[in-house]
């Protein structure tokens, strides 16, 4: 006769043996979804620096998504954004910034005509999304991150959309002159108390050409007076849900509530303060002390954000490229790390989306990284590892149909309904 301890290690090994089956048979299956979605990624940064014949998306870059990293991760479709920081109100910072959106425009232009156009085309509506997915090809799409550099000069919100941009938001970090942000609640103080006069007629015109509203960085005040003009639905590119973590840039079920009224997706973010932000601020204190010892090994210094902006671009370059490589010296030791202090993951990101569906329905929900500037979390870090998530969304039951939905098939059909408004205001 067997002792106990023989039949309790003989059930053990069973348990481990059907989990590991269980786990292989999940990562198939997600695997097979996986290709067949067409997997859109709305929110990405970008460096204007990595889009010249030497060193562009073609290439493996240490960016955290570039061609290479979107084919290893099976992701078909990257939002590239203009993205423009919050000045002051007037003419001479409107310049600025317009030449810096100009500047970003001109190179995703660049990557998709001149510098990787057998790799990646350009999309502008979901008929060329579908296009260049069959033909194999990667797709790049625009979405401007603040209407700043629009100046007072509504005119250029065309300008925009015939430049390529499908989705823009009206502020930043700080109020801009279309809008009050959420960035207000740190102080409780605002400029319009929602949108100014001007912010109502950019709602308009940005309706009248078929540009997505998109409302990750506006404050609730702006964004319920967004809801009551648009005749379009509107989209949050990049935010998760506020019930789950108390940040000024997630949205409140009253919010929610309104892109299940008025349609509309809303993009869950895969940014770690805003999914968890006790569990971001232990692990980001425990790495933070990991990362200053390496850094003093190595004679760099770690600065603030701030510090950095004040840099040269190539000051930046440099900066960054020690910072990258102290980083990767310091991986193993950070994965150490991770046996003590758990990091926001893939589960925590999946617990918003969850919470999004089960509150707005799965029509309404959809995936975005924000990678390149902040994005990632622990087992998404960048766009190589994206089926991480459809591994996940697997394990939580969700259907092939879902989640086509969630990867892409919602901000597509978002995108057709707002263009189908436009039409029908240019027609009248």
């Amino acid at each position: 006769m067997r002792s106990k301890l023989a039949g309790i290690l003989l059930f053990s090994g069973l348990i481990g043996l059907n989990a590991q089956t269980n786990n292989q048979e999940i990562r198939v299956k997600a695997e097979k979804i996986h290709e067949n979605a067409i997997t859109i990624d709305t929110h990405n940064d970008i460096n204007v620096n990595n889009f010249s014949a030497e060193k562009n998306y073609s290439m493996n870059l240490d960016t955290q998504v570039n061609i290479p990293k979107m084919e290893k991760g099976g992701i078909d479709v990257t939002w590239l954004i203009v993205y423009t920081d919050q000045k002051k109100l007037n003419e001479e910072g409107y310049r600025v910034a317009y030449e810096n959106a100009i500047n970003k425009f001109e190179a995703i232009h660049r990557l998709t005509s001149e510098l990787a156009p057998k790799k990646i085309g350009l999309a502008t509506n979901s008929a060329e999304v579908r296009e260049l997915v069959a033909q194999g090809k990667k797709v790049a799409m625009i979405g401007v991150e603040n209407a700043y550099p629009v100046g007072t000069d509504l005119g250029r919100i065309k300008e925009f959309y015939e430049r390529g941009a499908r989705y823009m938001s009206l502020s930043h970090n700080g109020h801009s002159q279309f809008c009050d942000s959420n960035t207000g609640e740190e102080n409780d103080v605002w400029l319009y108390n929602g949108l100014s006069k001007l912010g109502k007629e950019a709602i308009i015109e940005m309706n009248k050409y078929g540009i997505m509203i998109d409302v990750s960085h506006p404050s609730k005040e702006a964004i319920k007076q967004m809801f009551e003009l648009s005749k379009a639905p509107l989209i949050a590119s990049h935010s998760s849900a506020r019930a789950l973590c108390n940040h000024s840039r997630n949205l409140d079920d009253e919010l929610l509530a309104l892109f299940k009224k008025h349609g509309g997706v809303v993009q869950t973010v895969a940014f770690s303060s805003y999914l968890n932000t006790e569990k971001h601020e232990a692990f980001g204190a425990a790495s933070e002390e990991l990362y200053e010892t390496k850094a003093r090994e190595m004679d760099f210094s770690i600065l603030e954000r701030d510090s950095i902006k004040k840099l040269s671009q190539p000051e930046q370059d440099i900066y960054y490229k020690k910072l990258n490589k102290l980083k990767l010296e310091a991986k193993p030791e950070i994965e150490e790390l991770k046996k003590k202090v758990v990091p926001v993951n893939v589960s925590d990101f999946v617990d918003h989306v969850d919470y999004l569906v089960e509150k707005i329905g799965i029509d309404h929900v959809g995936i975005s990284s924000d990678f390149d500037g902040g994005g990632g979390i622990d087992g998404w870090q960048d766009a190589s590892e994206s089926l991480n998530v459809t591994i996940e969304l697997v394990k939580r039951g969700y259907t092939e149909e879902e989640i086509k939905k969630l990867w892409g098939e919602n901000l597509l059909r978002v995108l057709d309904e707002v263009q189908a408004v436009a039409s029908e205001i240019q027609k009248s």
